[in-house]
């Protein structure tokens, strides 16, 4: 069974293009991401590590560390980075797991504890399951969770929408609605009685439905 949302983000020791981290201590009192890769250079995660080294600013705006994986070791993570800066204009400025023995990629369910084989010899494909995006809140336990196929490059404006709400929801009793950006109206959360909200928000809120509470969003 993959791991749930909620669950405390399984703990490691692993080597990194930035030497070794033991996990939990590295992330800290910070937010985290976790992404995954089948293999280096496959040509989607090429994209998709550029992107996230350009989209950086935005990540440490928001107090969120950045760690990739990919099952090579880290000294091809290290040449692949070259390719990377030449063709996506910008080279990994976050570690990179260098998952050779399988042990991350089993411990977050990417894999099942059967896979074996020198990494060398498995192809991307034997990987193709190693495509998640892990969130992690500063408490250590999982807050999102998303799998991607080794087609469908990662939408990273959306996995930093989902953090900024993510974040709102952590501090407040709201929840966001569909396609919500930040500044838009929220929904005062279900588990908030009226009477509760209306401490919150003594000028009252919008409901279409009853159980639809809508407010601006907290500041």
């Amino acid at each position: 069974m993959a791991l749930p949302i909620g669950a405390v983000a399984p703990d490691f020791e692993a080597e990194t293009t930035e030497g070794k981290i033991k996990f939990h201590d590295w992330i800290g009192n910070s937010w985290a991401l976790l992404f995954s890769h089948p293999k280096d250079f496959t040509p989607v995660c090429t994209t998709e590590l550029g992107a996230v080294a350009r989209l950086k600013p935005e990540f440490d705006k928001r107090g969120v560390k950045l760690i990739g994986l990919s099952v090579d070791p880290v000294d091809r993570h290290a040449k692949w980075a070259e390719d990377i800066r030449e063709t996506q204009g910008a080279a990994p400025n976050y570690p990179m797991i260098g998952d050779t023995d399988l042990h991350v990629s089993k411990l977050y369910d990417m894999l099942p504890a059967s896979a074996s084989g020198d990494v060398a010899t498995r192809t991307a494909a034997d990987n193709q399951t190693v495509r998640n995006v892990f969130v992690i809140g500063p408490d250590k336990k999982i807050k999102l969770v998303l799998v991607y196929p080794m087609s469908t490059g990662r939408n990273f404006q959306e996995i930093l929408r989902a953090i900024d709400s993510l974040q709102l929801t952590a501090k407040h009793s709201v929840s966001t609605p569909a396609d919500w950006k930040p500044g838009e109206d929220v929904i005062i959360s279900g588990s908030v009685s009226d009477e509760q909200a209306k401490k919150t928000w003594p000028a009252g809120w919008k409901a279409p439905k009853p159980y639809i509470r809508i407010v601006p969003a907290p500041k």
